[in-house]
């Protein structure tokens, strides 16, 4: 490979296992990454490795220019700016605008599932991303992840503690992915040398319930957990009451009512395609996470 490859949020959870996939299952050269990041002093251990580090910071788009210097090909990774609205989508066009400036050859972007019709308070965030990418005239790939399995992570251990899951997802159903997934088919989609325009849509093998979700939970640990539903007020007091920030809870409402809408409930074999693997199912990932469930 010659092209030149650059991951946004390169210090991130996910930013740090793309990176992790280019350089040992894909075997791209580090010399051929560049890991980008708002601090570069957190990334020391990859430019260790031969890992090119510069500095991009998307609220300063002056760094941006020097950052997407060379590139042919730019991963934007989603930033975590949730708190405010229409920040990320701000973030995000201008990191487009500077890749179209740059050069860029080729743009991937990190989306959702169907942003279109999401319900979830971020959604609008993924789709105007999406248009400012078709918009740019640069050839593209989008990356739909599926709603995390790891996101489970920050709130089953205090289920499992009481035995109740609240939730108002009503039946609804979701094909849960890893982050881990995600991050190898992420990569696998950055090292190829296509540039012809593509949409994967990343999901788990199989769409489930919370109910379902929650027997195989138990079913690990060994402990009984119930699923209670609940409405969307009910599920917001609860959650405010705990001390969650109000666009946490909004955002969390908001995903359980686009569960409840159908609109996650989508299989593809989009990860197959990219990695030629299958996805690691709820129960792989929950007894790789057992020590953690149950504290």
């Amino acid at each position: 490979m010659t092209s030149k490859l650059l991951v946004t949020g390169a210090a991130g959870q996910l930013g740090q296992r793309v990176i992790h996939h280019l350089t040992e299952t894909y075997k791209v050269a580090p010399g051929n990454i560049v890991a980008a990041t708002r601090d570069p002093a957190k990334l020391s251990s990859l430019a260790a490795k031969g890992v090119d580090i510069r500095k991009a910071d998307f609220d300063d788009t002056a760094t941006l220019g020097a950052a997407f210097s060379g590139i042919d090909r730019l991963l934007i990774i989603s930033t975590d700016a949730l708190d405010t609205p229409g920040k990320r989508l701000r973030q995000h066009t201008a990191a487009v605008e500077a890749a179209k400036a740059a050069g860029i050859k080729h743009i991937l972007y990190t989306s959702m599932p169907s942003p279109d019709k999401s319900l979830v308070t971020f959604a609008p965030d993924h789709l105007g991303t999406e248009n400012a990418i078709k918009a740019s005239g640069i050839s593209h790939t989008i990356l739909r992840d599926a709603w995390y399995i790891d996101n489970f992570m920050m709130s089953l251990p205090h289920n499992l503690e009481g035995g109740k899951w609240y939730t108002a997802t009503a039946g609804g159903r979701v094909a849960y992915i890893s982050r881990e997934d995600c991050a190898l088919a992420i990569a696998a989609a950055l090292a190829a040398e296509t540039s012809a325009n593509a949409v994967y849509t990343l999901t788990g093998s199989q769409s489930t319930t919370t109910e379902e979700v929650a027997a195989v939970v138990s079913a690990v640990v060994g402990k009984p957990l119930d699923v209670v539903q609940v409405n969307d007020e009910q599920l917001a007091a609860g959650m405010t009451g705990a001390g969650l920030p109000i666009f946490v809870v909004d955002m969390l409402v908001s995903a359980d009512a686009n569960i409840r809408a159908g609109n996650f409930d989508l299989v593809t074999d989009d990860f197959h395609k990219l990695t030629g693997r299958q996805p690691q199912t709820l129960k792989s990932f929950f007894e790789e996470h057992r020590t953690a469930l149950v504290g």
